[in-house]
């Protein structure tokens, strides 16, 4: 019996394994980079507008990321308790992150200007 049941969860297992490859066979496209280039739409945009994309998408996680930075200074500065040293820290790290947050704003700001400009002017 145990040998009859191991055979069948080996049979199984090799099934579910080679099932996606037969489903993959049904495309051309076995590393679906089509759906991702339509997805972004990478087919049909300029290259300027594509790069205006990517660049809008970075300011925006390093923002994303000047925040986390501002909100851990002000956990450590919260359970400092009292510690001069830890409460240096803090002020230290959320002064990076409020730094941080003008510099991608101003980078934003910049690079949307110089982008505006290039695909008005073409």
């Amino acid at each position: 019996m145990k040998k009859y049941f191991l055979q069948i969860i080996i049979i199984v297992s090799i099934a579910l394994i080679l099932a996606p490859n037969f489903v993959l066979a049904a495309s051309n496209d076995l590393l679906g980079l089509e759906i991702i280039r339509d997805e972004l739409g990478l087919g049909t945009r300029d290259l300027r507008e594509t790069i205006a994309m990517l660049l809008n998408q970075a300011m925006g996680l390093l923002g994303i990321i000047a925040v986390v930075v501002i909100l851990y200074g002000g956990f450590v500065w919260m359970l400092s308790g009292g510690n001069e040293e830890k409460v240096k820290k803090a002020k230290d790290t959320m002064v990076s992150g409020i730094i941080g947050i003008v510099i991608v704003l101003t980078s934003f700001s910049l690079a949307n200007f110089i982008i505006n400009s290039i695909l008005q002017a073409t």
